[in-house]
């Protein structure tokens, strides 16, 4: 086992695989841009390295920089949560020069999969079906004529990448060349690589994944599914376990497809295979494979018992699949909410700012993963994810249940939040059913209207009254500040309305 384990990311991943650390008796460290020097994952960390600068290109994704800190802390392994250089094939390969442990796959497996289209070709390869698709590479007359033969909608995707980036929806022939030219833009500023290629978009399908474990002697398990189907501009923001639309004889099937789709790629470590399944059909076609963490692992792991971030470093060291982990089953039902600081009704628009008032709940069944306290900053230069609120409960109902009472009771006043929006969606008569496809947001919950956002000062005093606090005098306070333009000035017109 390691000593120490240099965290290469930051928010709530770092602070997770700095808890597995502890609990493993390994000395995590970890790394912090200029902006985060505060950070929760810096104060969760054993040690903290800083970086210069405040962008991911000057810190995170800062492959060189990154390898430096990991020698001059002294550390055995680097692990690199998801996102960032989590499915960088070269960085993963200069991890291994450098004498390091990548905790994850290795390089040639991270670049065989990492490209969608090769990785499609790897499925159909072992006889997995794929989604029907142009592979690409050729004139915009050569992607028009393969969508015509496909037939439209089309969705045009990123061949590099992922988190729903460098995808766009071309819904007649006329809009394929805007689609083409928007998704190749997105491509190249996110991923550094502007290739894209073309599938049927399958309208009112489920999106569910299976999470998979390998190690070194190649040995592949399946720790079954998630149900991500619930999204916003293709990026997830509920998942739960079981999939309310998998019978046991496609949840099996599933389960030895993707292992199966592991094994063809030689794959070790944690990793998840995503598939989409056709209602109408009845079939479930291969997507791709992410060969990191995902963001969704705590449904995984508060269903079945295995704690993934253990798993992984395990596995990295060597040691074979668990029986234990072969033997987990998933006991009840499992739900997420990732709680983003962004504004549904202006197009999921971020929301920076300070934390003026942080609550989580808590309590039986119930976890919060997050990288905020009361106080910190959401900065912009970072995603808006500021907690995955997840519960379990013995079935689907009772889980449901849960995540309503855990969502009124959780308090974030400051950035504006998507809170809102997840309790409408709980309570939608269409997700209650269990029958939410990848279009449910925009069918059913959208146009969100107008939502008015208090001022600041309103935002502060409605938390000193949550916490049973008093508000002061105008005058007092109106006497001992010296801002001008404070609201306890107006003494007489300031008013706390409901």
């Amino acid at each position: 086992m390691f000593h120490r384990l240099l965290i290469a990311n930051r928010g709530e991943i770092a602070v997770r695989i700095a808890r597995a650390c502890r609990e493993s008796g390994i000395v995590s460290v970890a790394l912090h841009s200029e902006v985060d020097a505060s950070a929760l994952h810096v104060r969760e960390a054993d040690e903290a390295i800083p970086l210069q600068g405040a962008s991911p290109a000057e810190t995170y994704l800062n492959a060189s920089v990154i390898l430096e800190a990991a020698r001059s802390a002294g550390c055995e392994a680097i692990h690199p949560g998801y996102g960032f250089l989590s499915e960088d094939a070269a960085f993963a390969r200069a991890v291994r020069a450098a004498g390091l442990v990548f905790i994850g796959p290795e390089a040639g497996t991270i670049q065989r999969l990492g490209d969608k289209t090769r990785a499609r070709e790897l499925a159909r390869t072992a006889g997995i079906p794929v989604v029907p698709g142009y592979a690409g590479g050729g004139s915009e007359a050569d992607f028009l004529r393969e969508a015509k033969k496909l037939g439209f909608p089309v969705l045009v995707k990123a061949a590099g990448g992922g988190g729903g980036r460098g995808m766009r929806v071309a819904a007649t022939p006329a809009g394929l060349e805007e689609a083409l030219h928007s998704a190749r833009r997105e491509a190249e500023g996110a991923f550094g690589n502007s290739r894209v290629f073309l599938e049927k978009l399958i309208p009112s399908a489920r999106h569910v994944e299976i999470q998979v474990l390998g190690d070194l002697e190649g040995r592949v398990i399946s720790l079954f599914e998630r149900d991500c189907s619930v999204q916003r501009r293709y990026q997830k923001i509920l998942e739960e376990s079981p999939s309310p639309a998998l019978t046991e004889e496609l949840r099996e099937r599933m389960g030895v497809t993707a292992v199966a789709v592991a094994k063809a790629a030689g794959y070790s470590n944690a990793g998840t295979v995503e598939f989409l399944l056709d209602l109408d059909s009845g079939e479930f076609y291969f997507l791709e494979m992410n060969t990191r963490l995902q963001v969704e692992h705590p449904v995984t792991e508060v269903l079945t018992g295995v704690d993934l971030v253990a798993a992984q470093i395990q596995l990295a060291v060597g040691e074979p699949i668990s029986p234990s982990w072969a033997a987990a089953v998933p006991r009840g039902h499992a739900l997420e909410c990732r709680l983003y600081a962004e504004d549904p009704a202006r197009d999921f628009a971020p929301s920076p700012g300070r934390i003026l008032r942080w609550k989580m709940p808590e309590g039986p069944g119930v976890r919060v993963d997050s990288g905020y306290a009361e106080g910190d900053e959401v900065s912009i230069h970072y995603d808006s994810l500021l907690a995955k609120i997840i519960v379990s409960a013995e079935d689907r109902e009772a889980a449901l249940r849960r995540m309503e009472g855990v969502l009124r009771d959780t308090v974030v006043l400051g950035p504006t939040t998507n809170q809102g929006l997840l309790k409408r969606l709980l309570a939608h008569p269409v997700f209650r059913r269990g029958d939410a496809t990848t279009d449910f947001l925009p069918n059913h919950l959208f146009p969100a209207g107008n939502v008015h956002h208090p001022p600041d000062e309103v935002l502060i005093a409605a938390a000193i009254l949550a916490e049973g606090g008093a508000l002061p005098s105008g005058k007092t306070a109106a006497g001992e500040t010296g801002d001008l333009h404070s609201p306890w000035r107006v003494a007489d017109g300031f008013r706390l309305s409901g």
